[in-house]
């Protein structure tokens, strides 16, 4: 992704691992059921710890469902992005979360400006 650094994992007790290793991130995106832990309560766990409170945080269910959508973004989610979507669709949602600029270009929501 543009501007980005992209991490993968399998599972909700990997992505722990992922997410140490990296120190911080701006985006994590959380599969509806991940194998091995429910997807609420990491997200709900992520949203907690003082050092994720600026993270965005984005559900992508493979289906919609009023009752889970509403679920995860009391857990903490900040969005959703239903699965598939495309680039497009996912510069939206980065767009709308301040991740990047109107231009196109990466933004920092940290107050750092644009870069090309």
């Amino acid at each position: 992704m543009r501007g980005f650094e992209v991490a993968e994992a399998e599972s909700g007790s990997s992505a722990w691992s992922v997410l140490n290793s990296l120190g911080t991130a701006d985006i994590v995106l959380v599969n509806w059921s991940p194998s091995d832990r429910d997807s609420l309560e990491f997200i709900s766990k992520l949203r907690h710890e003082a050092a994720n409170v600026r993270m965005v945080i984005m559900l992508a269910p493979p289906e919609t469902g009023v009752r889970e959508l509403h679920s995860a973004l009391v857990a903490g989610a900040d969005d959703y992005l239903i699965t598939p979507f495309t680039s497009l669709q996912m510069d939206e949602k980065l767009t709308q979360a301040g991740l990047i600029c109107q231009r196109g270009e990466y933004c920092d929501w940290r107050g750092l400006p644009c870069q090309q």
